[in-house]
């Protein structure tokens, strides 16, 4: 496996800036709804998330008290959009009761970021692409949020040989890069719309993708 360093994550971040621009994400209207979004994620895409909020916008006011106030019926009609949706309801009631012991936004933003971040993979049905979604896009707090599509690129550019766990692969980020906001959004949502236009899992667009001469994939054709 080749060593990561500092240059070569930069050099990723900037050739996908220059392909694809700055992107708006995460798309919500208020911090609680990009947790909300995280949770409704879960084994699914963002077009199944945006429906479900939709239908939820329609019926309540997007906060944890307006959510708890809907029947369990009627809160998995809403979910029903984003899959799972009787195990998404239980663990968006369960976040939302949890959330608001913690004294909502205003008491858990006091926290330090570790702590933050502890306190979120300690609720049930949270793990750690989750809670880093949240503190990262909810929170605004330098953490690198590793998804699927993270660990494709970086393993398609033999940055990592793919059994690394979430934390490894985490600290690889945050570890070589200034630690960044900012940065830190941009370069995971370029990540995604790359994955999801050229570096796909079955069938990827290789022929229009920058990282052509390195990738492993085409090495072997």
């Amino acid at each position: 496996m080749m060593s990561i360093d500092t240059q070569k994550l930069l050099s990723i971040y900037e050739s996908l800036l220059t392909m694809y621009g700055r992107q708006q994400w995460w798309p919500a209207a208020s911090p609680f709804e990009v947790m909300l979004g995280a949770i409704l994620t879960q084994n699914t895409n963002w077009s199944n998330v945006e429906k479900a909020i939709v239908l939820l916008k329609q019926c309540i006011r997007l906060n944890p008290e307006a959510l708890l106030s809907l029947s369990s019926a009627d809160l998995q009609s809403c979910l029903k959009p984003s899959g799972y949706f009787r195990i998404k309801t239980q663990r968006l009631q369960n976040f939302c009761r949890w959330y608001l012991a913690q004294g909502g936004y205003s008491g858990l933003e006091q926290l330090p970021t570790f702590e933050l971040r502890e306190r979120l993979l300690n609720v049930q049905g949270i793990g750690p692409e989750t809670a880093d979604d949240m503190v990262l896009y909810a929170f605004h707090r330098p953490v690198f949020v590793i998804d699927a599509y993270t660990r494709r690129l970086l393993q398609r550019l033999d940055l990592i040989q793919g059994q690394e766990n979430y934390e490894f692969c985490r600290q690889l980020f945050e570890t070589q890069l200034p630690k960044s906001v900012e940065r830190y959004q941009q370069y995971h949502a370029l990540i995604v719309i790359h994955a999801k236009q050229r570096c796909r899992k079955s069938k990827p667009i290789c022929h229009a993708c920058q990282f052509q001469p390195l990738c492993n994939i085409n090495l072997r054709n």
